[in-house]
């Protein structure tokens, strides 16, 4: 076990965790809501720290990320456990496994050997996805620091519950993330996923305040948060607080994990979304699990010439030029590294 960080002392041997937004009260021998973290003899200690139970190389769209060094990889790597517990988890097998099994398992990886993987593999950043990063928050930010070395960027695919404590303390060693804005309600999130929107919301514009590199990710399912009002607030919010510049992922959902009676999204519905988006002053939406929609592409918000062409998570064209402006009209395009290598 691995003494955590970002936590305090209570009285009766009790500790309360400040790494994400459940600020967890726990007690001796007790864990948090992820299931990762337990108080042993009131002190905090991860219970994943070193366990890599899943490891892969990646296109960076795949997390997905389309306006950060498109067309590179990212080597991905995540533990078990997620201090969400959403119905249509598409990963439920490692996020859910110390909840409906009860146990934690992995490989033990160190992170100066997740860095040197990276760096073996030509990778332009570490991912730290598949399940939530925060519960490995130690894990994840000690391999950040290995990976700095070789200037390999780190990334977070977050639903983004977590503080400012946790985000002051990664710093300036986060330099992008995709977060997950499940929808614009704070039933939705009670009920599906066991949590609240407004920390999500905070998060998001802190993390853009940051100057960390931010995108959304909306899973839209149906009967859920699909609603052409639902996805209008959405867009509303990226396009107003955390600015039109955001790109925006509406993917679409596949039956899983607890709602495998479900269907599967409608093309259409994304289609609507991907044009409420743009009706709301967004420069970019995509639509997700797609592959071979139009809504896969980079346009020029200027003069809407396509400027990077996707088939799936492959770039098939960038005609960005080096400083990041459109070939055609010369508009300063938003995000980062984005010309062809």
């Amino acid at each position: 076990m691995h003494e955590a960080r970002l936590y305090e002392r209570l009285e009766d041997a009790k500790v309360r965790c400040n790494l994400c937004a459940h600020r967890c009260t726990i007690a001796e021998g007790k864990r948090g809501v992820c299931q990762v973290r337990m108080n042993k003899e009131g002190a905090l200690y991860s219970l994943v720290y070193g366990l890599a139970i899943s490891q892969a190389i990646d296109p960076v769209e795949k997390k997905p990320l389309f306006h950060f060094y498109p067309g590179t990889t990212a080597f991905s790597f995540a533990t078990v456990g997620c201090n969400f517990r959403c119905t249509f988890c598409q990963n439920w097998q490692i996020s859910q496994m110390v909840r409906d099994e009860g146990r934690i398992t992995g490989h033990t990886v160190s992170p100066e050997h997740l860095a040197a993987s990276a760096r073996h593999y030509g990778c332009k950043s570490i991912a730290y996805t598949y399940t939530e990063p925060t519960i490995f928050f130690e894990y994840a930010y000690d391999t950040a620091i290995e990976a700095e070395r070789w200037g390999i960027q780190s990334i977070y695919v977050t639903n983004g519950y977590m503080t400012e404590e946790m985000l002051d303390a990664f710093g300036k060693h986060l330099h992008a993330a995709n977060v997950d804005l499940k929808a614009f309600s704070d039933e939705f999130y009670r009920k599906v996923c066991g949590a609240r929107l407004q920390p999500v919301l905070d998060a998001i514009k802190s993390m853009k305040q940051r100057g960390i590199w931010v995108e959304l990710t909306t899973l839209v399912v149906p009967d859920q948060n699909d609603s052409p009002e639902e996805l209008r607030d959405i867009a509303t919010f990226i396009a107003q607080d955390v600015g039109s510049d955001t790109p925006w992922h509406v993917s679409r959902f596949r039956p899983d994990y607890n709602m495998e009676d479900a269907h599967p999204t409608p093309v259409s519905t994304l289609e609507q979304a991907r044009q409420i988006g743009l009706e709301a002053g967004l420069r970019y939406v995509y639509l997700g699990n797609v592959p071979g929609s139009d809504g896969e592409h980079t346009y020029c918000y200027s003069c809407n010439n396509p400027l990077i062409q996707r088939f799936g998570f492959g770039v098939l064209k960038n005609v960005i030029r080096p400083d990041s402006t459109c070939p055609h009209c010369g508009a300063q395009l938003d995000g980062v590294g984005l010309a062809a290598k």
